[in-house]
């Protein structure tokens, strides 16, 4: 699978980090380890997995560490750190740092900023940016709308209906986050996120009409960046030959980037609803999740749940 990387200026700008010790050409420096490192180890000597491509944080402990040593073995213990040549250097809480250690830093090269947060927030707020930015990603054809809180991943063949069936949903109050591409990344063992690409964000094409401004349209409450993705939905043609589930038993996913994401298979004719199915599938989504499946709860109200218990899973495995 490909590595992503982030620029240390991406970083820098994100939280506003005040330079200590700032080189040039900081879009140029890649960053390309969602870890960070507390280098309390390393103040004391230790190196033997020491990763140079973390970024480093100094907190108070690290500080305090520093003043037990007199001024030249203090010099000594940050020259080491630093010749180690780590892709940047934070001080966090604005501790005061050197200029002797500022020195080292420039004379090794490595950036050095300051920020006023904690090292816990600081530490807490970086990971999850760089969880976001350094997913594993792909980039599917597909809408993806917020509805009732619920990420929904429309997906299906060119003119089935998806755009379409996305604008409805705006007007009835929910938000695109977007249409055609959506990029989707693994930010965690269990969540994906979707977003669409910088240079086609919060637009539609519709048939007939062309390309629209959602957020122009429809003002900026109907849009968003982002979006967890809760639930597949997958559009197809109606088939009269094909059996529907019409009781919700089954256990549908769709596997995307190693996670199965529960899915349904929605078939399209006209006459139908889509947009009020969907706001229905999202709210009994969440109704699921909370512990409540109504199929269950009818067929024990009929005195039927035992025949129905061996209920069959149905994996869906989409190629990615």
């Amino acid at each position: 699978m490909k590595d992503y990387t982030v620029s240390l200026k991406k970083i820098i700008d994100e939280f506003a980090l005040e330079e200590l010790y700032h080189i040039e050409n900081t879009e140029e420096i890649m960053v390309c380890s969602t870890e960070i490192n507390r280098p309390g180890l390393q103040m004391a000597g230790y190196y033997e997995f020491f990763d140079p491509a973390r970024i480093q944080i100094f907190g108070k402990s690290e500080h305090c560490f520093l003043e037990r040593f007199t001024p030249e073995k203090a010099k000594e213990r940050v020259s080491e750190f630093f010749s180690r040549r780590p892709v940047a250097v934070v001080i966090a809480r604005h501790l005061p740092f050197e200029e002797t250690y500022i020195n080292i830093a420039k004379e090794y090269g490595v950036p050095l900023f300051t920020t006023s947060e904690s090292t816990s927030s600081f530490s807490s707020s970086l990971i999850s940016f760089l969880n976001l930015h350094l997913a594993p990603r792909v980039t599917r054809h597909g809408v993806l709308v917020e509805v009732y809180g619920e990420g929904i991943l429309l997906l299906g063949e060119s003119g089935v209906g998806k755009s379409e069936t996305a604008i409805e949903l705006v007007k009835r109050g929910h938000r695109l986050i977007a249409d055609d591409a959506v990029e989707i990344r693994r930010v965690s063992s269990k969540s994906l996120v979707g977003t669409a690409p910088d240079n086609i964000r919060h637009f539609i094409e519709l048939r007939g009409i062309g390309i629209i401004n959602a957020s122009r349209i429809f003002g900026v409450g109907a849009v968003k960046l982002t979006e967890k993705i809760n639930l597949v939905i997958n559009m197809e043609p109606w088939d009269a030959n094909k059996a529907y589930d019409r009781m919700g038993l089954e256990s549908q996913t769709t596997e995307i980037l190693g996670l199965d994401i529960p899915s349904l298979t929605i078939p399209v004719k006209p006459g139908r609803n889509l947009a009020v199915i969907i706001e229905v599938a999202a709210m009994n989504s969440r109704q699921k999740k909370l512990g409540y499946n109504a199929a269950e709860d009818l067929l024990k109200r009929l005195g039927m749940s035992d025949d129905f218990s061996a209920a069959s899973t149905e994996k869906v495995t989409e190629p990615f």
